[in-house]
């Protein structure tokens, strides 16, 4: 070559994947030695787990001894022999259809009337209605209004009433505990994804109502729909995998109001099927297709719900 060439730079289309990407991660390299805390975290106490449940739901193993390979049979006794897992997936998924859009809905539209108020008022108001789902066992206090004896105070107020002659056992019950353990569980919903949805309402920038407006933007409803919710859709997501999680994964507090199991197994879901099975009865295997089962509904639903808000705004 001579003097008064000049060396052409390698390009983008010279290299393969592998190359390209180790070139790109030795300029980074500050970037990812500062993310490799994280991501170590990650894999070793989210995707290892979830790999190992894959892995184990085709085996026996009780813990004691090696895993045996059993391929799919532990599905095939999950969905055409295990009469309780069915009545599981029933309640479950009454529970999630009620409690996660409901959550979802109402966490959202207390966050919109919230960012309304004053600073100074809606720190105030945010703290009262994030409160029950910060307080630990709070939700305890339902035992008191609902409890199975003349001192409880909705059967207190029904006896002075002369509505009733007897105390109503609530959460002894099957009627009344699928109905009561979903109050509890909206009235402990408004969590991380209201604040999210607070933070989001406050990032909107304020012009693009002003342009809005120039461009037709008639009322409140389509300020919503064509300018806030579009600009906050980050926030959405994030708030629906949390409502989806919390929807699917309410147990403990059922177990805390109604016992394990509920009576007639009125409020038993898969979590606490896989809690049986995993926590009790220590069968891996059988609790790691259950697990594996639960994986994929959440999945399948964020898939659902992340083409749903892509049409917000459109």
């Amino acid at each position: 070559m001579s003097q008064n060439e000049v060396k052409r730079p390698v390009s983008r289309k010279d290299m393969t994947m592998a190359q390209w990407t180790w070139k790109e991660m030795k300029r980074n390299k500050v970037a990812y030695l500062m993310c490799a805390p994280f991501f170590l975290l990650f894999w070793v106490f989210t995707v290892l787990p979830v790999v190992l449940s894959i892995f184990f739901s085709f085996t026996e193993f009780n813990m004691l001894e090696p895993p045996v390979w059993v391929g799919v049979k532990n599905y095939i006794h999950l969905f055409l022999e295990d009469d309780i897992f069915i009545i599981a997936c029933k309640n479950t998924l009454i529970f999630a259809a009620i409690t996660g859009p409901t959550s979802y809905l109402l966490s959202f539209l207390v966050a919109w009337f919230i960012n309304e108020l004053e600073p100074k008022i809606r720190a105030v108001v945010t703290l009262i209605f994030y409160a029950p789902s910060i307080s630990g066992s709070v939700y305890i206090v339902w035992t008191i209004l609902f409890s199975g004896d003349a001192y409880g105070w909705v059967n207190g107020t029904l006896l002075d009433l002369g509505i009733i002659d007897t105390p109503i056992l609530f959460f002894q019950n099957e009627n009344w505990v699928m109905p009561l353990c979903i109050v509890v569980a909206l009235w402990t919903s408004l969590g991380t994804a209201f604040l999210s949805f607070i933070a989001g309402l406050q990032t909107v920038d304020r012009s693009q109502y002003e342009a809005g407006a120039v461009d037709g933007v008639k009322n409140r409803w389509q300020e919503l729909w064509y300018i806030t919710l579009p600009s906050m859709r980050p926030q959405l997501m994030f708030g629906a995998v949390l409502a989806i999680t919390q929807s699917f994964g309410f147990g403990a507090i059922v177990t805390a109001l109604a016992g394990m199991p509920s009576v007639g197994y009125a409020a038993h879901t898969i979590m606490h099927h896989l809690d049986d099975y995993g926590g009790m009865r220590y069968e891996v295997g059988y609790a790691s297709a259950i697990a594996v089962f639960l994986f994929l509904i959440m999945m399948a639903c964020n898939l659902v719900i992340k083409k749903m808000l892509s049409k917000v705004g459109q």
